[in-house]
C-alpha cells in the first residue's frame, strides 16, 4: 500500500498531450485554449463615446460658450457627424464613433435640452472625458487571452469580438466510464430489494463535462469472460478508462486480475487513504490509462477529484495552482493510520478565512451527504485528533462562496 503523495506522483507521471484541435468559438465552453487569442484589430476599434449626451469642442468650452446647437443626433453605428462652428453640437449615444472634429463628451444629466440647444449646467470639464479611446484596451494583434486557459463565458464574447470564428482547444482523451456489478441496474428500472441503481457512472460522466469531455457509459456484469471481452475493446478504442468497482477482495472482483491478463501494467494498488483504499492505476501496453476507482459512492467521487481531475488538467496544459487550504471549524478525530479525505461545508469568515465545517455522515458509501458537502479536507495520515483552527488542504467540487 503507498501513500497518497505517492500514488499522486505515479499518476502524474503518466500525464500525456492529446493534440489539438479547431472548433467553432461558440461550441468552445469549458475546453481548453490551444493558442493565444490575438485581436484583429485595436479594441476598441475607434475612439467610443461612453455616455449618452453631446460632444462638443473642449476649447469652445473653455472660452465661454455655454449653449450649443445641436447639429445632429448619432447613434451607435452611425457615421459621424461632424461639426463647422464653435456653438456646434452633437447629441451622441453611448457606443458611438466620436466624430473628430470633437472631443469631450457631457453627459445629459448636466445638460438642458431645449429647442435643438443644449446647455450646459456645469461649469468644470475634463477634456476627452467621457471618451474610451481607441486601442486603450488592446492594440492590433495583441494577446487577449493566453494559452492553457478554460474557455469561460467571458472568452467566448472576446472571440466574437475579435472575429475569431475557430479556436485552438486542447483535444480531449476519448474517455469511458464503465460500470460493474450485477447488484446495479440501470436508472430508468425499478431495483428489486437487493439491488441498486447506476449513479457512479453518471457522477464522474457529469463532473467530466466541466471540460466538455463527454465520456462513454458502459457496464458490464459480473462474469470474468465478459468482463475480459468487453475491456479489451475498450483499451483498444479509448485513451481513458474510468472503471467504479470490482477492485477489492471479494469473489467476484475480478477487474484487477483481468486488467493485467489483458497487458495492463499495474502501477499500483491500494492506496494509504479513507475514502478509496482499494484503488487501482494502470496503463496499458497500448497507451490506455485506466483508473479502476472503489464501487462506494464517496470513494468514487473522492479519488476522481483528488487524482484523476488534476491529471487531467495537467494533460490539458491548465497551469497547476497552488493547494487551496482550509481552516477546521471544529475539532475531529479518526483513528486509523490513513490519510482521510473528511466531507466538509466551505464558507468564508467575516476575517476573510476559508472555514471547513465537517459533515461526517456514514462512511464512504454515504452519496447522501455528498449533495450538501462543498469539498473534501485532506487529513494527515500522521494524526488522529484534529482541532478547531488547524489549517489543511482542501479539494472543493464546488464554486466557494
Amino acid at each position: 500500500m503507498i501513500s497518497v503523495q505517492e500514488a499522486e506522483a505515479i499518476i502524474q507521471a503518466q500525464v500525456r498531450d492529446f493534440g489539438t484541435e479547431q472548433l467553432p468559438f461558440e461550441k468552445t465552453l469549458g475546453r481548453v485554449l490551444a493558442e493565444d487569442l490575438r485581436t484583429d484589430r485595436d479594441l476598441p476599434p475607434f475612439n467610443r463615446v461612453a455616455m449618452d449626451g453631446i460632444a462638443i469642442r473642449y476649447e469652445d468650452f473653455a472660452t465661454g460658450t455655454r449653449t450649443f446647437r445641436i447639429k445632429g443626433t448619432q447613434a451607435a453605428g452611425d457615421s459621424p457627424i461632424e461639426i463647422s462652428s464653435p456653438d456646434e453640437c452633437v447629441e451622441i449615444m453611448t457606443g458611438a464613433a466620436l466624430p473628430p472634429s470633437v472631443d469631450t463628451v457631457i453627459r445629459y444629466e448636466d445638460l438642458e435640452l431645449h429647442d435643438g440647444q443644449a446647455k450646459v449646467k456645469i461649469d468644470a470639464l475634463q477634456k476627452g472625458q467621457s471618451i474610451h479611446t481607441q486601442g486603450k484596451d488592446r492594440k492590433q494583434g495583441e494577446v487577449v487571452a493566453t494559452a492553457n486557459q478554460t474557455v469561460n463565458v467571458a472568452l467566448v464574447g472576446m472571440a466574437a469580438a475579435v472575429g475569431a470564428t475557430q479556436l485552438t482547444v486542447k483535444k480531449l482523451p476519448r474517455t469511458v466510464v464503465i460500470s460493474t456489478g450485477d447488484e446495479l441496474v440501470d436508472v430508468n428500472q425499478n431495483p428489486s430489494p437487493y439491488q441498486i441503481r447506476r449513479s457512479n457512472s453518471y457522477m464522474v460522466k457529469a463532473a467530466l463535462e466541466k471540460y466538455g469531455l463527454q465520456a462513454d457509459l458502459l457496464h458490464i456484469a459480473d462474469d470474468q469472460s465478459q468482463l475480459k471481452a468487453r475491456l479489451q475493446d475498450c483499451l483498444e478504442r479509448y485513451d481513458v478508462l474510468i472503471l467504479s468497482g470490482g477492485i477489492s477482495m471479494g469473489k467476484f472482483d475480478y477487474v484487477p486480475q483481468v486488467l493485467e491478463e489483458l497487458a495492463v501494467e499495474k502501477l499500483f494498488h491500494k492506496v494509504q487513504q479513507r475514502p478509496g483504499k482499494p484503488f487501482w492505476f494502470g496503463v496499458h501496453a497500448g497507451g490506455a490509462v485506466v483508473f479502476a476507482l472503489p464501487g462506494n459512492p464517496g470513494s468514487t467521487f473522492m479519488c476522481l477529484h483528488r487524482y484523476f481531475m488534476p491529471w487531467l488538467q495537467a494533460c490539458l496544459g491548465i497551469a497547476r495552482q497552488a493547494g487551496m487550504y482550509a481552516v477546521l471549524n471544529s475539532d475531529f478525530s479518526f483513528q486509523p493510520p490513513l490519510q482521510y479525505f473528511l466531507q466538509v461545508k466551505l464558507n468564508i469568515s467575516e476575517q476573510g478565512q476559508l472555514l471547513a465545517t465537517p459533515l461526517e455522515g456514514n462512511g464512504s458509501g454515504d452519496f447522501s451527504n455528498l449533495v450538501e458537502a462543498d469539498a473534501f479536507l485532506e487529513l494527515p495520515a500522521e494524526g488522529s485528533a484534529f482541532q478547531k483552527g488547524e489549517v489543511y488542504r482542501v479539494w472543493p467540487f464546488k464554486e466557494v462562496g
